[in-house]
């Protein structure tokens, strides 16, 4: 299908590797703009080797890991080390709208490819580093892991089975939510730049770290101990502030209760068969189910037992109590709901199947946010673009 063209015209030279510059890239790309991604020669972006699964040949595969952060870019392969390299990312960032990149601070103004340097040749430039900590501060030079920035940015501490249960300790969440909110954030601040840009002729430099993002995204637990003092704590699956709101084991598996207010605690009490628990007054009120949290859950857990996990969704979701089995990634793409929003998507490339693609989660007007153009192999467009360069027209139309 066509891509949309929300950002056409926007042209965009991104330098980053791995997720989060490269999320940020792909999101802009899949609103339209002109994305080329600059590599090493040789290895390309490191994720290109995380595999296995693989995508294509044994001659030039790309790992499944690649091919979820870069769709809709072209490649060109390019060693900023020297100068002629250098140079052909000058010319490009001269032309461009946008740069993204996450080199460690200071590592680009050796090459001349800082934000002071580019924007001297570009002053509309929107230039955005994104590091694991920031372009200050005591720890600006130190590189940025996801994993990290987990454990340091405190989603850690408050992830995880309850402090003194067989075997628990810190968890980090199951994909890399700090570099993946680092590339939406990044993107915001772009775009806001952008329009500011409109107004004032004048481009920025975004500074976008992981740290921070992670901090941001601790959200009420964060605004729990600045305002209470709390220091929340891990919790398993329950819910610091609301109950009941967790997993419970059913007859054959797993469900997800999410009671959000006291009428739908009523609502599942009486459906459950014990309306005279929320008649208690211990239980009446969300407050009072926090402050009696131990003596609710083990009687709801009992309840649980007696039903399916299908079973209970059958009972509960007619009457608004929120409720949810825990689905495999098979499960998530059978999904009635995930494959009427078109959650699942392909490229057709000549291969026997499509390569299979998770399109952005946006839709204009129905239509959804996606790049038409599947993730480059390494220097796929390096030859036109080189030669566009060396033509002196400008950036190099796609």
């Amino acid at each position: 299908m066509a891509g949309l063209s929300l950002l056409e015209g926007v042209r965009v030279l991104d330098l980053s590797r791995v997720l989060a510059g490269p999320w940020s890239g792909q999101i802009l790309a899949d609103y339209g703009a002109d994305v080329i991604k600059v590599e090493r020669p040789g290895g390309g972006d490191d994720t290109r080797t995380w595999g296995p699964p693989w995508w294509g040949d044994p001659a030039d595969r790309m790992s499944a890991y690649y091919l979820s952060a870069n769709r809709g870019k072209r490649s060109i392969a390019i060693d900023i080390a020297h100068e002629e390299g250098a140079n052909l990312v000058r010319q490009l960032a001269a032309e461009a709208d946008v740069v993204l990149e996450n080199y460690k601070v200071g590592q680009l103004a050796k090459y001349g490819l800082d934000y002071a340097s580019l924007s001297k040749l570009n002053p509309r430039l929107v230039y955005c580093s994104v590091t694991g900590y920031g372009q200050t501060g005591p720890m600006a030079t130190a590189a940025g892991y996801d994993f990290a920035i987990q454990a340091t940015g405190g989603l850690m501490s408050v992830t995880g089975e309850k402090e003194g249960t067989p075997g628990s300790q810190p968890q980090k969440v199951g994909v890399a939510v700090a570099d993946l909110f680092t590339g939406v954030y990044a993107t915001t601040a772009i775009l806001a730049a952008l329009v500011e840009r409109g107004r004032t002729g004048q481009g920025r430099h975004i500074d976008a770290a992981l740290l921070d993002v992670q901090v941001a995204m601790l959200a009420n637990q964060a605004s729990n101990h600045l305002v209470g003092g709390i220091i929340p704590q891990r919790m398993g699956n329950a819910h610091l502030n609301v109950v009941p709101y967790q997993v419970f084991t059913t007859a054959d598996g797993h469900i997800v209760l999410a009671v959000g207010n006291d009428g739908q605690f009523a609502r599942f009490c009486e459906l459950a068969g014990h309306a005279a628990v929320a008649a208690d007054a211990r239980f009446t009120t969300n407050s009072a189910r926090l402050a009696n949290r131990e003596a609710l859950i083990p009687q709801i857990a009992d309840w649980m037992l007696t039903r399916t996990t299908q079973g209970w969704i059958d009972l509960l979701e007619p009457h608004a109590v929120p409720c949810a089995p825990i689905l495999t990634l098979p499960g998530v793409f059978a999904q009635k709901q995930v494959v009427a929003r078109g959650m699942q998507a392909g490229f057709d490339v000549g291969a026997d199947r499509p390569m299979p693609t998770i399109p952005n989660p946006m839709l204009f007007d129905g239509q959804r946010a996606m790049a038409d153009q599947p993730p480059p192999k390494i220097d796929e467009q390096g030859d036109a673009i080189r030669a566009a360069l060396a033509a002196g027209t400008g950036w190099p139309a796609r």
